[in-house]
């Protein structure tokens, strides 16, 4: 039986290495991150690999994050609230004071933040 739930099937992880945005993002460059996505409505990281990135002091309010890999991200303080989380994996990373979306329970976000599993929306 195979399961429909794309969260729960393996997910490819692409790196946009073209994309100059991903490029600064993952370099820690926020200036240029900052400018590369100015007159973008949509920055499109679904499914990226965004480990180790810290997104504390960037505007992510435009950045599409659905299915993307945040292992040992920093998201402290962010407001992920209106933000599409399916499929976003958050082992190891800091998330303190962070704002998640209502419908992703406590116990959803503490198996992806201790065993890695892809968050789930509205599994609680």
């Amino acid at each position: 039986m195979t399961d429909s739930n794309p969260s729960s099937q393996h997910v490819e992880m692409r790196r946009p290495f073209d994309d100059p945005a991903y490029k600064a993002l993952r370099d820690g460059d926020r200036e240029a991150f900052t400018a590369f996505i100015a007159n973008r409505d949509v920055v499109d990281f679904s499914c990226c690999d965004l480990g180790g990135v810290d997104l504390r002091k960037v505007d992510i309010t435009s950045i599409e994050l659905h299915g993307a890999r945040l292992k040992g991200a920093d998201l402290r303080g962010l407001d992920l609230s209106k933000h599409s989380l399916d499929g976003v994996s958050i082992n190891n990373a800091r998330i303190s004071g962070t704002l998640f979306p209502r419908d992703i329970s406590a116990d959803e976000i503490r198996m992806s933040l201790h065993e890695g599993t892809r968050i789930r929306h509205g599994s609680g």
